[in-house]
């Protein structure tokens, strides 16, 4: 599976269930808003690494909403206390979903730790996460998504990008339409 059919994947979950969905900086976004832009989709265009803990936030503050992050292996291995954090407060309306393609896709595909040795879902639940998944095909992760509303979802993926254009909204407008409707 390549992260864009993780992404569309996502998509449906996050349109069937009215879902805030904040995305990984870089190409991540830039597939997501190719694949379906919406006023409900947050791009991260800058602070890699910090998705998870934004998305966190948001949940924490909208209880009444369900959160979907989607982050990927080189910026939560950038920022693994966020694995912590969530075990700590449990969010029952946070889902961060970790597509892990072994590489930093945005830079170059250079390789990341989990090319390695490094395993994300483990390190979730040693973090103390209880409700952590490993998919590794678009199928099984349309049937996690289905049946998982919070928790860790760890999405073995290809490496690779798609030739997606560039947001063609400022940082302004994401962030004015985006509290637009998450503010409601």
């Amino acid at each position: 599976m390549k992260r864009i059919d993780a992404i569309n994947e996502i998509v449906s979950k996050t349109k069937a269930t009215d879902a805030l969905l904040v995305a990984n900086i870089g190409i991540p976004c830039k597939e997501l808003h190719h694949v379906c832009d919406m006023p409900n989709n947050f791009y991260m265009l800058g602070s890699m690494g910090l998705a998870s803990s934004i998305g966190l936030g948001l949940a924490l503050s909208r209880p009444d909403k369900k959160v979907i992050t989607i982050d990927g292996d080189g910026s939560v291995l950038m920022n693994m206390g966020t694995l912590a954090t969530i075990a700590s407060v449990q969010p029952e309306n946070y889902l961060l979903v970790i597509v892990d393609n072994r590489a930093y896709g945005s830079t170059g595909n250079q390789p990341t730790a989990t090319s390695k040795n490094t395993d994300l879902a483990e390190v979730a639940k040693g973090a103390g996460n209880n409700e952590v998944y490993e998919v590794d095909t678009s199928e099984t992760l349309r049937e996690t998504l289905s049946s998982v509303d919070n928790g860790i979802i760890v999405v073995k993926a290809e490496p690779g990008n798609t030739d997606a254009p560039v947001i063609g909204m400022s940082p302004e407008t994401i962030i004015k339409r985006f509290m637009d409707i998450s503010a409601l």
